[in-house]
């Protein structure tokens, strides 16, 4: 399958949502994500649940080569990798989950390329963009769920994992700090589609902020 396709074909998403998750190292995204797809179902809406970099056979094995440190990258890279890996994502998961009335459900978008490998590596926001532009024609998130909370208290949260942490779990906490201000500027630049969600609260009450913003959807 041509992982570039025509802007009508990634425009026409029949009833199907794509609904995104973001935020920094121990915000809870995975957390969420699980109890937002727990209760779609409840609610009879075929879900698929993908991540980034990921969601392909290709995109787990580009992931590793990311995350596992092995080989030394730089930003233009990692960029490089990551659109590669989303285009066959798109084209070969989330697509073809949407064009049939699938809710997908995805750990990770576009939004994270522009906080790590722009806010953390310092890349210049316009090339992203330009990919962005290639890759996805125009298609964008029906809904993005920036869960935010101080670097300390996520960089405390991956500590009590007791889990080896990958390569961008190890950069230092000026590293995440540009990463989450390059998300919350994300976020005033495009407040409708991006959801600021406090994830300092409860599971139970960042739940509910959750279903309020996604129930607004159907």
């Amino acid at each position: 399958m041509n992982v570039l396709f025509s802007e009508d074909s990634i425009n026409d998403k029949k009833n199907g949502r794509l609904v995104t998750f973001e935020g920094g190292d121990g915000s809870g995204k995975t957390t969420q994500l699980d109890l937002l797809e727990k209760r779609l179902i409840d609610n009879r809406i075929e879900v698929v649940k993908t991540r980034e970099p990921g969601g392909t056979q290709l995109g787990e094995r580009l992931r590793q080569l990311l995350l596992k440190g092995e080989f030394s990258t730089d930003p233009d890279t990692e960029m490089l990798i990551l659109f590669a890996a989303r285009a066959h994502h798109l084209s070969t998961t989330i697509l073809p989950a949407l064009e049939t009335g699938c809710w997908v459900l995805c750990d990770r978008f576009t939004d994270a390329t522009f906080a790590y490998q722009g806010g953390g590596g310092g890349l210049d926001s316009e090339s992203i963009l330009q990919l962005e532009k290639l890759v996805q024609k125009g298609m964008q998130p029906d809904l993005t769920l920036l869960l935010d909370l101080p670097v300390e208290e996520g960089l405390n949260r991956v500590n009590k994992r007791g889990c080896n942490p990958d390569r961008f779990e190890k950069l230092g906490k000026a590293f995440k700090e540009r990463v989450r201000q390059a998300y919350l500027t994300r976020q005033r630049e495009e407040p409708l589609r991006i959801r600021l969600i406090d994830a300092s609260d409860s599971i139970e009450v960042i739940h509910k902020a959750i279903w309020n913003h996604v129930s607004k959807l159907f």
